[in-house]
């Protein structure tokens, strides 16, 4: 297991009613799965429409059961934004 940090951003901070909680998972599919379990309702919606980034790399299509985490590592969640 890879300890590290989960980053909301806008409508997902807001969902998920914190700027930031750890994580304790193996890969991404893990942390997401976990922190639906902890914060079930809005967020779990809001997840469906994120974007993420894993140590500052986007995810993109990749599966995120095949996404890795490393110790110490951030995710950054980021809901789709307005405007352009």
């Amino acid at each position: 297991m890879a300890n590290g940090t989960i980053r909301y951003w806008a409508a997902a901070k807001s969902a998920a009613g914190l700027a930031h909680e750890p994580y304790d998972a193996v890969t991404l599919a893990e942390a997401l799965d976990a922190a639906r379990e902890r914060h079930p309702g809005e967020l779990v919606r809001v997840l469906q429409r994120c974007s993420f980034l894993v140590d500052g790399d986007p995810v993109g299509t990749r599966a995120h059961e095949t996404v890795a985490l490393a110790e110490g590592g951030t995710v950054e969640v980021l809901p789709p934004f307005a405007g352009g």
